[in-house]
């Protein structure tokens, strides 16, 4: 993820301080990687010295002087290019989960293996009672539903394949065995 971009366009919806954008950052991105106040700043640091933000005032919230900042034109255009450009799928798989699995196959350690995709079957299958609890929950904002349903087809994908991996393991056991 580019928090640079996330950061622009929270802009785009009106000027802001750092503080107000990690809020903001949290309260429309409620799933995702969190982002801390020093992240934002130095952010907005880059943002301003690559003439993407601007500085659009100073609040002072009994507190010390904070600058809220504005995107610029040239952030609008920026901002634009990023949510047009196509997101080409990950050429490669990173996963702890599959890194987990394979080593442990490797070692020739199959009930390890097969504890280990167990157990995490269940952790995502807590995960994913969780989120659904989470959507239909009074009040739930539509950030809030939408964050989860992506999370929840995430966890629904490994949930199929630790299932598929639980059975190819067995398969593979008796190989092994035979």
């Amino acid at each position: 993820m580019s928090s640079s971009h996330v950061l622009l366009g929270l802009l785009a919806v009106g000027a802001m301080h750092g503080y107000d954008l990690k809020r903001a950052y949290d309260n429309r991105l409620p799933q995702a990687k969190p982002l801390g106040y020093g992240q934002v700043y130095a952010t907005l640091g880059r943002l301003s010295r690559d003439g993407l933000v601007t500085p659009a005032g100073q609040d002072r919230d009994a507190g010390p002087d904070r600058t809220s900042y504005a995107i610029t034109p040239a952030g609008r255009a920026a901002l634009d290019e990023w949510l047009a450009a196509v997101e080409p799928p990950a050429p490669h798989v990173a996963s702890t989960l599959l890194n987990k699995v394979m080593v442990a196959l490797l070692v020739a350690d199959v009930d390890r293996a097969r504890r280990y995709l167990t157990a995490q079957r269940r952790a995502h299958t807590d995960r994913l009672r969780e989120l659904t609890a989470l959507k239909i929950a009074p009040g739930a904002r539509l950030d809030d539903v939408i964050a989860a349903d992506y999370a929840i087809a995430h966890l629904d994908a490994d949930l199929r394949w630790l299932q598929t991996t639980l059975d190819r393991v067995a398969d593979w056991h008796r190989e092994v065995r035979a």
